[in-house]
Parts: structure tokens; C-alpha cells; sequence
């Protein structure tokens, strides 16, 4: 079970990706979960008055099959099988986030000023949390997918508009991290 609660090593971790992106490749599918809402909007049938969302959606069902796993997957790993403990943040990282008022998760995963039930007291972080998902639902089909998709399936592909995807994903969070971040908080 020890094997299981802690963190993998990134060689085992980046082995077991890898062979399941060759097992993709096999079978001629390719990973990427923001694709699942274009599915999911698509089984509304909303195609009919959005022509976007006019498309096959059946023939990307193990593709939801993929986002309930990951979904039912996160839940097991939290409440079953992790340890929030052994979250290390860097020691700066942790003072600028106390300079922006978000304490560190003291044997938590998340902080609760950003993750707690208190955000929903706040309509400013009601706000925030409907803006930031807004902005990452449309910049992830402007992209032609998600950090995962690009980063994961696009770059072991060799394709050349995930590697600007990407180099762009970490640009924006840079950005975020270090100029719009301190000033909202």
C-alpha cells in the first residue's frame, strides 16, 4: 500500500504515460480531455442550433469513458489513498503566498482561501472561479485543446502547434503566477 500513497518516481510515471500514449497511438485515438465537453455538449444536441457542436459524438465515447475514470480515479486517490502531508511547497513559495493572504495548506492539499467552502460566501472568488473557467474552457478550444492534450498527446506526436500550445500554457502561467496573481489577491 505504501507504493500505492506515495508520490511515483517521474521515470515510472513518465513510462506508464508514454506506453499508454503508444497504446493510443495503436489504436488510432488521441488523448485530451477538453474535447469531452465539445462531446458533451453535442449529446444535448445542441448541434442542431450551434453547428461547433454538429458532430459524431459517439464515435469519442471511450474518450468519456476516460473522464469518468479520471474523475472517479481522483476521488479514490484523495479520500482513500493519499497523504496530504507530504505536500512539500518551497519555503518562498509559501511567504508569498502568506504576502497575498492564502495560507499554506498545512497538511491539506489545497489552500482553503482558494479552495474552501468560504469562496462561495465571497462574490468576488465567485467571481474569479466563474471568470478563470470561462477563460479556460474557451483558451482551451482557441488552442485546439487543453495542457494535457497538447502537452501529452501533441508533443509525443511531434506536432508543431502543441509545442507553440505549450511554450504559450507556460508563458500564461508564468504570468499569472507572478503578476496577476498578487494583484487579485
Amino acid at each position: 500500500m505504501e507504493l500505492i500513497t506515495h508520490t511515483w518516481h517521474w521515470a515510472l510515471s513518465g513510462f506508464l504515460i508514454g506506453m499508454i500514449m503508444l497504446t493510443l497511438t495503436y489504436f488510432g485515438k488521441a488523448f485530451g480531455m477538453s474535447s469531452n465537453l465539445r462531446s458533451l455538449c453535442a449529446m444535448t444536441g445542441i448541434g442542431k442550433r450551434f453547428s461547433f457542436f454538429d458532430w459524431d459524438w459517439k464515435s469519442q465515447r471511450w474518450n468519456l469513458v476516460v473522464v469518468f475514470g479520471a474523475m472517479i480515479g481522483g476521488y479514490v486517490a484523495v479520500h482513500f489513498m493519499s497523504d496530504a502531508s507530504n505536500v512539500a511547497l518551497n519555503p518562498k513559495t509559501v511567504m508569498q503566498l502568506s504576502d497575498m493572504g492564502i495560507e499554506a495548506p498545512n497538511g491539506k492539499l489545497l489552500p482553503e482561501k482558494l479552495f474552501g467552502e468560504s469562496v462561495f460566501k465571497s462574490p468576488k472568488m465567485i467571481f474569479i472561479l466563474a471568470l478563470g473557467g470561462i477563460l479556460i474552457g474557451f483558451g482551451s478550444r482557441y488552442a485546439g485543446g487543453c495542457t494535457s492534450g497538447h502537452a501529452i498527446s501533441g508533443l509525443s506526436n511531434l506536432q508543431w502547434p502543441s509545442l507553440k500550445a505549450v511554450i504559450g500554457f507556460f508563458i500564461g502561467g508564468l504570468l499569472m503566477a507572478h503578476m496577476i496573481l498578487p494583484l487579485i489577491f
